[in-house]
């Protein structure tokens, strides 16, 4: 079943008890330090405009306080806003009635958090089990799910274990389980790998990208680390003090930076892993040369392909096998560097 996309639309959170008093003095300009100092209310998010395709990764990135985990909460209206629509399938999540809204909180979203959140007297699979059993799934049933959603995040063995029997990595699996076993739509992910040491962490983005090549769920994934977005986001958008900097691919932020502010946060990047053969090609000229490499493929994909086969070219084809550019050794190395290294290059050549 395909999973519908979410829009949100001219969003405005102000915390304080008269907050929509002060939407339109925001709208002219009032800034953030003045409406906490004049008012003593916090502006938490700014004229919110994101598509967040079906069935795709979109990453909402930025550093502490920007607001992402305020927006991430208006998604299943733990939060409500001071303005605007949150659109889902059409619907309008901030106008539903507390009925349609608990129905849409238990079956259409899941969430995972930061501190995986489980029930310590509660074992793997009971843990596993709490949102079917809310759900009033009879127990064979919820069971025989669960117990799939165990197998597949790599807990086999450990479904009578108790949390504290378990390493944060396999915790946050059991957290991760627990949301799939749902069958929800919508995964809502709040920093969720970012307490994990860096390797479990990897482990777990493969663990997700896997899953969601399978499942195609429409994931909201907040995070502070670029590296992490650029993995796992089809879309990416970056907050800044409650407002959108910049969206789009990772790819289009990394060579287009909106800003000072993205441009720094790109710079440590590692271009190797984002830019696509079909960003830097050339055009064809004569016959094809070289290997094949997928249009799609990123440049340490295509640099470890031809140097395994020993060519210094190759050739870039579509989806569809046909030729459609040509490629070096030279322009993937360049291509790796970032731009002012590229420039240092050129001129000390």
């Amino acid at each position: 079943m395909a999973s519908h996309g979410i829009e949100i639309r001219n969003l405005y959170k102000i915390f304080g008890p008269r907050g929509d008093a002060f939407v339109d003095a925001v709208k002219k300009g009032m800034s953030k330090a003045e409406l906490n100092e004049k008012h003593a209310h916090v502006l938490g998010l700014q004229d919110i405009n994101i598509s967040m395709p079906g069935g795709c990764i979109t990453v909402v990135m930025g550093l502490s306080g920007s607001g992402k985990s305020t927006l991430i909460r208006h998604i299943n209206r733990l939060i409500d806003p001071t303005a605007g629509e949150v659109l889902y399938d059409g619907v309008d999540i901030c106008r539903m009635d507390e009925t349609t809204l608990r129905e849409f909180r238990r079956h259409k979203t899941a969430m995972v958090f930061q501190k995986f959140a489980l029930l310590p007297h509660r074992t793997v699979i009971d843990n596993t089990v709490y949102g079917l059993e809310i759900q009033g799934v009879a127990r064979e049933g919820r069971e025989k799910r669960a117990r799939r959603w165990i197998d597949r995040v790599g807990l086999q063995g450990f479904e009578n274990h108790y949390p504290n029997q378990l390493s944060g990595g396999m915790q946050q699996r059991v957290g991760l389980a627990r949301a799939l076993t749902n069958d929800a739509d919508i995964l809502l992910m709040d920093e969720a790998f970012s307490a994990l040491d860096p390797l479990i962490r990897v482990d777990m983005q493969t663990v997700l990208l896997d899953i969601q090549t399978e499942l195609k769920k429409t994931v909201v994934f907040i995070t502070h680390d670029l590296d992490e977005a650029l993995r796992l986001g089809d879309k990416i958008a970056v907050l800044r003090d409650g407002k959108v900097i910049q969206q789009g691919t990772g790819q289009e932020i990394v060579l287009s930076p909106a800003d000072d502010y993205i441009t720094a946060f790109v710079k440590e990047v590692n271009r190797a892993r984002v830019i696509q053969a079909r960003t830097v090609m050339k055009p064809l000229e004569g016959e094809p040369r070289g290997i094949p490499v997928s249009a799609d493929w990123v440049m340490e994909d295509v640099a470890r392909q031809m140097t395994s086969s020993n060519q210094m070219e190759a050739h870039v084809v579509d989806a569809s096998g046909k030729p459609i550019g040509r490629i070096d050794l030279d322009i993937v190395a360049l291509a790796m560097v970032a731009p002012e290294e590229h420039a240092a290059h050129a001129r000390i050549n």
